[in-house]
């Protein structure tokens, strides 16, 4: 229904429209059935006025008059006929009166319609131009409205300390700002103390974790048992994996802060020291990498930026097939774009793997990785006013493209 699909303001500029229009018929309705009826009662009273009078105009003997004329002797002649008796003169008195009474009518009715029609007119005229006045009304009146919609669409975990501070009486839209500016209270302080949470966890868990690295080489130092070395070896990967863990969590709380110190830096140069660095991890995979770059200045952290390609880089090695590729891409649309040729991805599950602790494998205790890659390739990229896509690739694997603002 068309109801449906008009915007609240709309709404609001029709319904002054409808209720001026409304109240200004009635008044019309109104104000013509008065006038025809008192045009009526004043035509009435002019017909009258012009109709009365007496009808026999013959003048009468007084007591009071003189004598007589004295008459001739003789035979009466013939009398002369009376005016006010005679047909014809009646006749044409009332054809008169019928003709004032029809003059009567056809002026009455063509003031009425006059009136009617311009009327008519000034309510159309006066709709529109109040329709008009309503929709400038409505948009002052929902403009704190606005203003909440356009905080709410630019609220995110870096800009959660904006206010909107409303101003004005203390009315209904005062008060929905007001309770706009207390949930956004909550939510800064539930963000901080998560990340304060995050990163002092983190900090207090990798002493205890270094200390057991420690005892864990000195106490099973060779010589040893054979029977214990496979232990060893299973405690040393189990503590350097809640190492790199810690070491993850850090990284994204890092991201999570936002940018303290940023300068202009070549992610081309960090993408390719990161694919260079990962080499050996690569070849552990058998999976070959190609890099095709061109230089894109970027205004940012550099250690962030370089971790952002490193976790790009690692996941596409670490997920894919043996004597599988890896393709990382920087092309004239400043696009940094890594693509594997790893498993098919559900393109349902794509979004989800920028979560933290998400991987392919639906088993958490897969052998390698954390689940924190793409999260914090997505930390990082918020951080710096960017964004990050996934799709999977036509064959299989996944395409991860990143676009930054770059820096000329």
């Amino acid at each position: 229904m068309l109801r449906d699909r008009l915007t609240f303001r709309a709404k609001l500029a029709a319904a002054f429209t409808a209720l001026f229009f409304c109240a200004g018929a009635a008044l019309l309705i109104f104000v013509t059935v008065l006038a025809r009826q008192g045009t009526m009662e004043q035509f009435a009273s002019i017909t009258t006025d012009y109709a009365g009078g007496p009808t026999d105009p013959r003048p009468t003997s007084s007591a009071s008059s003189g004598p007589a004329a004295p008459t001739s002797p003789g035979p009466a002649g013939p009398t002369s006929p009376d005016p006010a008796g005679s047909p014809g003169l009646r006749q044409k008195a009332e054809d008169a009166r019928l003709a004032r009474v029809e003059v009567t009518n056809r002026l009455q009715k063509t003031a009425v319609r006059q009136m009617v029609v311009w009327s008519a007119v000034g309510l159309a005229v006066m709709a529109v131009l109040s329709g008009a006045m309503g929709w400038w009304l409505a948009g002052r009146a929902l403009r704190p409205v606005r203003e909440v919609i356009l905080a709410a669409r630019r609220m995110s975990e870096e800009n959660l300390h904006e206010r909107l501070q409303l101003e004005g009486p203390q009315d209904e839209l005062r008060e929905l700002g007001d309770t706009y500016d207390t949930m956004l209270d909550r939510l800064e302080k539930s963000f901080t103390s998560q990340r304060r949470f995050v990163a002092n966890a983190s900090h207090e868990l990798r002493t205890p974790l270094a200390a057991q690295r420690t005892s864990i080489e000195v106490g099973l130092a060779d010589p040893l048992p054979a029977h214990l070395i496979p232990v060893r070896e299973d405690l040393l990967i189990t503590n350097r994996e809640a190492e790199h863990l810690i070491a993850a969590l850090l990284l994204l709380a890092r991201s999570d802060r936002g940018l303290d110190e940023t300068k202009d830096t070549d992610l081309a140069e960090l993408t390719r020291q990161a694919a260079d660095e990962l080499s050996s991890l690569a070849a552990e995979h058998t999976v070959s990498t190609a890099v095709h770059t061109t230089p894109l200045s970027v205004n940012g952290d550099p250690v962030l930026l370089k971790h952002l390609a490193s976790n790009l880089v690692r996941n596409a090695i670490q997920y894919n097939h043996p004597r599988g590729t890896v393709t990382v891409r920087i092309d004239d649309a400043r696009r940094l774009t890594v693509t594997n040729t790893g498993p098919r991805v559900d393109p349902t599950r794509v979004d989800g793997l920028f979560e933290p602790f998400r991987r392919l494998d639906r088993d958490r205790t897969a052998v390698h990785g954390h689940g924190l890659g793409l999260s914090i390739v997505r930390s990082i990229a918020t951080a710096h006013g960017g964004t990050v896509t996934a799709a999977p690739g036509p064959a299989g694997g996944l395409r991860v493209e990143v676009r930054l603002p770059t820096t000329r």
